[in-house]
């Protein structure tokens, strides 16, 4: 099988979509979310749960290795 043929050529684009789809873009978006998310107005807001909607699979694939908790206040004494 060459690297030319219609299986081949298939098989690597499912690949690339499947990559981009639960990688790539998730990582775009929670990124996207993580600069936004307390400055968004209302429509800004809707886009971004429509982004969480869309690309749901993917966040749960990366949700276990990212950490968005708030850091700790610095309380001076």
């Amino acid at each position: 099988m060459s690297i030319t043929s219609p299986i081949a050529i298939t098989l690597i684009l499912y690949a690339a979509l499947a990559g981009a789809y639960l990688l790539v873009v998730p990582a775009a978006v929670y990124a996207y979310l993580n600069s936004r998310w307390y400055v968004a107005s209302s429509f800004e807001r809707a886009f971004m749960y429509f982004l969480m909607f869309f690309f749901l699979p993917g966040m749960i694939v990366l949700a276990p290795f990212l950490n968005f908790r708030p850091k700790p206040r610095q309380i001076e004494s």
